[in-house]
């Protein structure tokens, strides 16, 4: 391969890949030595905060840890603004050394832009921005690593452009493409570590779809194995990742500190050790002009291990792609953390956001809510705010799936789009059905109080004590109960716009609990010595209320189920329905049979009207739960015929 590439480059630069090689390793000791610039100007102002450490980054970049510990921790004013610090000479002469590497390695492969790039560092040098003293003044440090917005050139944007410049001649005078990326100077162990690398890269490149960048050099160099990624297009992400034998080094660098942990958090089942999140400075290169750097070591016990972590970083990297942008779509419709949990979804289950932002994003789901809920969610509400949280974020996953398998296999724009209203559709019908389960509670609490009303008629016919004053007790509290889960209801049925129907239905069972609590009342008032017939009346009656509101309860849980399909749950929904009327006609008939035998008997006073009105209240709550499952009745025909 070496013979193929002196026949096309010529003899004068056989040593291209070699010095291209060394000049990316310049530029990874220059990324830390300016990172160490920058500590040391930290610590001279601020002397009480911990120290920066840069020892991970140093082993990385093949650089002592101790010399620029010392430096850092040494740092201190001097006066006028200026840093002191020991081996700060030295350090800048490094820093400068290291900068003509890139510059002979780029003159090597483009003599123009090599002579370009030298005259820029000439002038930076004759600017005294490179001298090399132990002093330095305060503002120097930051005029050397920022770069600036107005034009004016910097050693930082330098730098910037001769990494570019020599990853263009890197890909240009690769000894050959392995498994897609640009190698060169390889050994034979380094062909299968960028092999898997470059399996797991290519197992989700495509999740990208037209967006640039994940473009990979490998190279060997300071007896490492050095594989680079672009990523994306952004100036400061990139990743190097330097294997040596059975241990990895990761150096990841990002614009933003959220992405930065979101990547670090896809190897947790690699015990990895990552460095802390350290904050660097650069204008132009994203919010408050902070770039975040991280570096992750990985100890593997075998190749295997370390290849398979290889494959894993290879295959994450398409997942940082317009990362942020898609987590600010996200965070309109959901909370910010349910933003970045659904983008995690996304990764680990290798749907990715691209193909959702290629269709659109956030059209896709604005024209979805404007055609399937025009006025159940409001301009501006957030999804979670209407559907709730889970089925929100439930949404979205779908929303991205039906994005990838869409653009994925050639599909339809407006295909994608009808997949994503439906979805829409059907989690709006499940809030319908969340908000008939509220209805279902207050039904639970009806039965409640039919059931108490039941034993304690049951106590006296038995000849049992009967506690008046715990059923009073007990019935208001649940009657209070049931007014709180009633006001809930109307509330979430008016904010969701959900329709009259359910706030029909809530009244109904609000009412028919007031006359069971109402009847509960008047039972406790009732004597203890009453005639067997009007107890067994009454008993009768009990029963039927307490039959009519689990005919209820049957009937609500079925028709929940209804928008999902199950026509069984429509007929058992009907059927509950008529058992409902079945039990009011009872109930009449019964009410009726216990005014004759009052009218009949010759009862005392007190007996008379306590047994009338306890009859007449149980039987106008089963009048409640019949007019109850008329609307039920209305809301499953709407629902099937939808």
């Amino acid at each position: 391969m070496k013979s193929q590439i002196i026949e096309q480059l010529g003899q004068a630069d056989i040593l291209l890949p070699s010095l291209v090689a060394e000049g990316l390793a310049a530029n990874d000791r220059i990324k830390v030595r300016m990172s160490a610039l920058q500590a040391a100007s930290q610590h001279a102002q601020q002397p009480d905060r911990p120290a920066t450490d840069l020892h991970v980054e140093c082993n990385a970049a093949g650089l002592a840890p101790a010399t620029l510990a010392t430096l850092i921790g040494g740092a201190h004013l001097a006066g006028d603004g200026r840093m002191a610090a020991p081996n700060l000479a030295k350090l800048m002469k490094e820093i400068h050394d290291d900068v003509a590497a890139m510059v002979r390695a780029v003159s090597a492969g483009n003599a123009a832009e090599g002579e370009a790039m030298s005259a820029r560092l000439a002038a930076i040098r004759n600017s005294g921005a490179l001298e090399a003293l132990n002093e330095i003044e305060i503002p120097r440090v930051a005029k050397l690593t920022g770069v600036t917005q107005e034009g004016a050139d910097s050693l930082h944007r330098l730098v910037m452009d001769l990494h570019k410049a020599l990853n263009r001649l890197a890909a240009g005078c690769a000894e050959e493409i392995l498994a897609g990326a640009h190698v060169f100077g390889l050994h034979t162990e380094d062909r299968t570590p960028v092999e898997r690398f470059m399996q797991g890269l290519n197992e989700t490149r495509a999740l990208k779809f037209d967006h640039p960048g994940l473009d990979t050099m490998a190279t060997r160099s300071g007896g490492r194995l050095l594989i680079q990624n672009d990523i994306g297009t952004t100036d400061a992400h990139v990743v190097v990742i330097a294997i040596k034998k059975n241990s990895v080094t990761v150096t990841y660098t990002d614009v933003h500190r959220a992405r930065a942990k979101f990547f670090i958090g896809l190897f947790d089942k690699f015990q990895a050790k990552w460095s802390g999140l350290d904050r660097h400075t650069a204008a132009g290169l994203g919010d408050d002009n902070a770039f975040f750097l991280v570096t992750g070591q990985y100890k593997a016990e075998s190749s295997e291990d370390r290849n398979d972590f290889l494959a894993a970083l290879g295959a994450a990297l398409v997942f940082l792609i317009d990362w942020n942008k898609a987590r600010k779509l996200l965070r309109s419709w959901v909370a910010k953390d349910d933003a970045t949990r659904i983008l995690e979804w996304a990764a680990r289950q290798r749907i990715g956001h691209r193909a959702f932002l290629e269709l659109g994003g956030n059209e896709l789901i604005g024209t979805a809510v404007r055609n399937a809920a025009p006025t159940r969610i409001g301009f501006g509400e957030r999804l979670d705010q209407a559907l709730g949280r889970t089925a929100a974020v439930d949404f979205l996953k779908t929303a991205m799936r039906a994005s990838t398998e869409a653009l994925s296999g050639g599909r339809s724009v407006r295909l994608v789009r009808d997949q994503i209203e439906a979805d829409l559709v059907r989690h709006l019908e499940r809030v319908d059905s969340a908000l008939l389960a509220i209805v279902l509670r207050q039904i639970g609490l009806a039965h409640d109080v039919a059931a108490a009303i039941a034993q304690h008629v049951a106590a006296l016919q038995a000849g049992r004590p009967a506690d008046g004053t715990l059923l009073t007790t007990r019935a208001g509290l649940i009657e209070r109960k049931a007014d709180r889960i009633a006001i809930q209801a109307r509330k979430e049925a008016t904010r969701l716009d959900a329709g009259p129907i359910i706030e029909q239905l809530v009244d109904r069972v609000e009412e028919a609990v007031d006359e069971l609590e109402q009847a509960a009342f008047i039972a406790s008032l009732t004597p203890a010595a009453i005639d067997p017939s009007l107890l067994s009346a009454l008993a009768g009656l009990c029963a039927i209320a307490t039959t009519a509101t689990e005919a209820a309860a049957s009937g609500l849980a079925a028709a929940i189920e209804v928008p999902e399909g199950r026509r069984a749950d429509s007929e058992d929904a009907l059927d509950a329905v008529v058992r409902l009327i079945d039990a009011e006609h009872a109930a009449d008939s019964r009410e009726r049979e216990v005014t004759a035998r009052v009218f009949a008997g010759g009862f005392d006073v007190a007996t008379s009207l306590s047994v009338l009105e306890l009859a007449r209240a149980i039987e106008r709550a089963t009048d409640q739960l019949a007019g109850f499952g008329h609307l039920l009745r209305r809301h499953i025909m709407t629902e099937l015929s939808a």
